[in-house]
């Protein structure tokens, strides 16, 4: 968990069968509300539904550019904003080019809103990443399919009840696995009352 990072680029080297069936695998033993299981993985290896990704991807680097207003960043600047920004822009432009691309889908159960159906999907997806960074493998949450939602349900045959919950690229990646950088416990754990950071004891 310390090194499994986003990984957004990867070597033009196959993932082989087994290496992800590891992952989905491991994706399958996650919890669920009342162990419903309501989840489905789909791997995306059709030309057409990756064009229609790498399209997407395009797409949502160009809304995103300019909903935060920001452009690509020169090759020589090396602050840790302008290396991401460039690894993203790098991700988007290969987009559905990416070794691997699974779908995570979630059937919505009865009486639940959006957020408590992510909770019996997500620990699916965290268990796939976990398994691909065991295994060596470097892997990305994206929200690309939903600038191309309508045709890729259509493509993949997704039926109306069902959601998309997100799309995760993977590969081998270039370079090596980094330690994540986070907030400290202080800032993000309370105890008993929102003002009281976690370590901290009261006067």
């Amino acid at each position: 968990m310390r090194t499994a990072s986003a990984v957004r680029r990867y070597r033009d080297e196959p993932v082989s069968d087994e290496a992800i069936e590891t992952c989905l695998r491991a994706a399958s033993w996650a919890p669920s509300g009342g162990n419903q299981q309501p989840w489905k993985f789909v791997l995306l290896r059709s030309s057409n539904v990756r064009d229609l990704i790498t399209a997407a991807a395009h797409e949502t680097w160009e809304l995103m550019a300019d909903f935060y207003r920001f452009s690509l960043p020169e090759n020589e600047a090396d602050d840790p904003k302008s290396r991401v920004l460039r690894t993203m822009a790098e991700h988007m432009r290969v987009g559905g080019a990416a070794p691997v691309l699974v779908l995570f889908c979630v059937h919505p159960q009865r009486g639940t809103t959006e957020l408590q159906q992510g909770g019996s999907i997500f620990p699916a997806v965290q268990n796939f990443l976990l398994a691909a960074r065991a295994q060596g493998l470097g892997a990305a949450i994206t929200l690309w399919h939903g600038s191309c939602e309508e045709q890729l349900r259509s493509m993949v045959g997704i039926p109306d009840d069902w959601k998309i919950a997100t799309l995760l690229t993977v590969g081998w990646p270039k370079g090596r696995h980094h330690p994540v950088r986070r907030k400290p416990l202080t800032e993000v754990a309370v105890t008993d009352r929102w003002d009281q950071p976690w370590g901290k004891t009261t006067a």
